[in-house]
């Protein structure tokens, strides 16, 4: 008989873990995983992704107005998820001579991460080349860059497929990143399932000397670097875009009536903190407190929840009091490693409580 307690709290303990695993796996479908990332190879954090995620951080005490968690303001899309792909293609061999033709290079991002029910708002481009890999004092030459999209895959030892011209461009000294918009490129990849990447251009022109031609090319080949930056809308987002309503009531200082209070989530605490890069945690708070007769416009109530009041007065038993829900709720942004072993920044609706009434 002595095992009974032990048996009995062994299955209790069981029946715990079962449930809060359960709860994990809604909570992190509801976040758009299929399960909890572990990242093997961690990659660093593109800086486009922590530049949008400071701005989102330090937003709300800069503005009284509510940030829209479905909406990219960077780009001006709409757009809750923020991905960089990098360049997983590879130089196509030059072959036979040709001219002053400086690289090739097939461009591929691989987006198949993206879930079927997100929609791609933006895809952009950047292509980077260091700013010494090419010789500034040069005069008279000029950089020729074509970005093409093939119509099927190239086969060895067959001619060349047909391209469709996407971008063509010249410039003589670069200072910055070039960026080209994408979109519908990546809109026609995930709609018909079909991606063979790009072909990318580069070569030089106007000079005389072949050395010199040369050079150039090589120095360009060595600084190229390619990313592709994707804005998706979530079905979340989709569904349910909820309007927020402003602060108007001042707050609730007696403490038993319904109000927001205080609670401070650690993604340490639950073990997220090896997946998710920022924030460690975050204020969410939670509603708590009375809904007393009668009902007054500070406890943000409802023509039904004062109704309710009126008749939970007359008979208690019969009828219960309202409850003390979330009336106004704001987004936070999360950067976290997906499955995948990308990072992601995404913005998340209705994360904090910010004023509670009775319902």
């Amino acid at each position: 008989m002595w095992l009974l307690p032990g048996l009995a709290w062994a299955l209790l303990s069981s029946a715990l873990a079962l449930e809060l695993s359960l709860q994990e796996s809604l909570l992190l479908k509801s976040l758009g995983l299929s399960a909890k990332p572990s990242p093997k190879t961690p990659i660093p954090v593109p800086p486009v992704l922590w530049r949008i995620f400071q701005r989102r951080k330090t937003q709300p005490s800069m503005n009284k107005e509510p940030v829209d968690a479905c909406r990219v303001e960077e780009f001006d899309v709409p757009g809750d998820i923020i991905r960089v792909f990098t360049d997983q293609g590879h130089f196509i061999p030059k072959g036979q001579p040709q001219g002053q033709l400086c690289l090739r290079k097939r461009l591929y991002f691989n987006l198949s991460m993206l879930e079927e029910d997100e929609n791609v708002t933006m895809a952009q481009l950047e292509i980077k080349f260091h700013h010494n890999s090419y010789h500034t004092s040069s005069q008279g030459q000029i950089f020729e860059l074509r970005l093409s999209q093939p119509s099927q895959v190239s086969l060895q030892g067959m001619p060349e497929p047909r391209q469709k011209l996407l971008v063509e461009q010249s410039f003589a000294q670069l200072h910055k990143s070039l960026l080209f918009n994408l979109s519908m490129v990546a809109r026609d990849w995930r709609m018909h399932n079909r991606n063979l990447g790009l072909v990318l251009e580069v070569a030089v022109s106007g000079g005389d000397e072949v050395n010199e031609l040369q050079g150039l090319c090589t120095s360009i080949d060595s600084f190229l670097d390619t990313s592709l930056l994707v804005v998706t809308l979530s079905q979340q987002c989709q569904v349910s875009r909820r309007r927020r309503r402003s602060a108007q009531h001042p707050p609730i200082t007696l403490s038993n009536l319904c109000r927001p209070r205080r609670l401070y989530i650690s993604f340490s605490d639950v073990g997220w903190e090896n997946w998710i890069i920022a924030p460690q945690g975050y204020l969410a708070n939670y509603c708590l407190g009375e809904c007393p007769f009668p009902l007054t416009a500070e406890l943000n109530s409802t023509n039904h929840a004062i109704l309710q009041t009126m008749v939970h007065s007359l008979d208690p038993q019969g009828t219960p009091q309202p409850c003390c829900v979330p009336v106004r709720l704001s987004p936070i942004s999360i950067l976290y490693y997906d499955n995948s072993d990308n990072v992601v920044l995404r913005h998340y609706a209705d994360m904090v409580v910010d004023e509670c009434g009775c319902r």
